[in-house]
């Protein structure tokens, strides 16, 4: 018998590559006054703005410059009414598609930005109406594109929350591999591993679906092989897989929530400032020991075997996966130590990480001293 299920996604996803450029007369046609959000070097947007502009759109430019946090948010969300935005478009990596997705839901907002952040806003839902979103991924990672929230920094809480709501999905999301192509080695890696990480907590989530299975149950292997090529030489196959994967995992996330390692890695994100996808990647492995340790509830038992076969078998490490850290490390991974993570913050980092709404999906509870080892195990 198939469980009841929903599936959330935005209004049109585009894959493969070339579907950006084609893409640009219809987006042009979405507004006359398109803000555009990129990362840290415009330049690489560069076919995106031009791109518009030639197609009669007025276009402004601003840069997410790191992963977004309250000020910056607080910043660009003050350009987009200066500038009377009728549409966003992100594009760049998960950085600058949470920014440009919030910069959506909270440019026509009468009050503050914090207001609506969960965890340390007051819990203000969003009035709207919300500006049309447009969503180009340009790492291979956090699937982004197609979730519906956006994850902002609070510097005064030493942590990273989300602001969320069904509206936030993009109107369209386009994931073209060929804009990941020459992508460095270490963001490669990071973004990957974060990719990977979102198809197997989805797998082992109790709110998995025949339809989030289906994804994960392809992506999963499809990924983590992807991965291992593109540690050895830059591939067109393997991009366009990895991008793949990158795309399901933002789709299972959003439908069958996280776990533990999204759990751990907001707070840890706060804490150190360290890259989202670094964290998940090295947090990947102590978390599943810990998960077989205790012993997870059916069908996640089994399905955590699976997981751990398929990382021997794609990363070439053995039937069990159990040198993933080692493998990780000599991709040159840093260790949460070497992100910036104290001895004396694990405390409060593992109680942070219990209340996190990623913990919700976790296909077991795990208490305050595993949470430490865990992290202990990644310092």
């Amino acid at each position: 018998m198939i469980a009841p299920f929903g599936l959330r996604l935005p209004g049109d996803i585009r894959f493969g590559r070339g579907k950006a450029s084609e893409a640009l007369p219809g987006i042009a046609a979405m507004a006359e006054r398109i803000l555009v959000i990129h990362g840290r070097d415009g330049h690489r947007a560069g076919w995106l703005t031009e791109g518009l502009r030639r197609q009669g759109a007025e276009v402004l430019g601003l840069a997410a410059p790191g992963e977004p946090d309250l000020p910056m948010l607080e910043a660009a969300v003050a350009a987009a009414r200066d500038f009377g935005a009728g549409a966003v478009v992100a594009c760049g990596g998960g950085a600058a598609l949470d920014l440009g997705k919030a910069v959506a839901a909270l440019a026509a907002e009468a009050h503050p930005p914090a207001e609506y952040l969960e965890l340390v806003g007051t819990g203000r839902k969003l009035a709207g109406p919300l500006l049309p979103f447009i969503a180009i991924p340009t790492t291979a990672g956090t699937g982004a594109e197609v979730t519906k929230n956006a994850v902002i920094g609070v510097p005064a809480h030493r942590r990273k929350v989300s602001l969320r709501d069904d509206r936030m999905l993009a109107q369209l999301a386009i994931v073209d591999p060929s804009l990941t192509d020459g992508c460095p080695k270490s963001v490669t890696l990071a973004s990957g591993l974060d990719a990977v990480v979102q198809v197997i907590e989805p797998y082992l989530s109790p709110k998995a679906s025949v339809v989030t299975d289906a994804l994960c149950e392809k992506a999963i292997p499809a990924g983590l092989a992807a991965l291992a090529t593109l540690m050895e030489r830059d591939d067109p196959e393997a991009r366009d897989a990895l991008a793949w994967t990158s795309l399901a995992g933002g789709i299972a996330l959003a439908n069958a929530g996280l776990g533990a390692v999204h759990g751990l890695a907001g707070p840890l994100g706060g804490v150190t400032g360290g890259a989202h996808g670094a964290i998940c990647g090295r947090l990947l492995q102590p978390v599943l020991w810990t998960h077989m340790r205790v012993g997870l509830p059916a069908p996640a038992d089994q399905r955590i075997d699976r997981v751990t076969r398929w990382i021997g078998q794609g990363l070439k490490l053995g039937a069990t996966g159990a040198n993933l850290e080692q493998w990780a490390s000599a991709q040159g991974l840093p260790r949460l130590g070497e992100m910036g993570l104290d001895p004396v913050d694990i405390p409060g980092v593992a109680e942070a990480a219990r209340g996190s709404s990623s913990m919700k999906a976790n296909p077991v509870e795990l208490s305050q001293a595993q949470l430490e080892t865990i992290l202990e195990m990644a310092l």
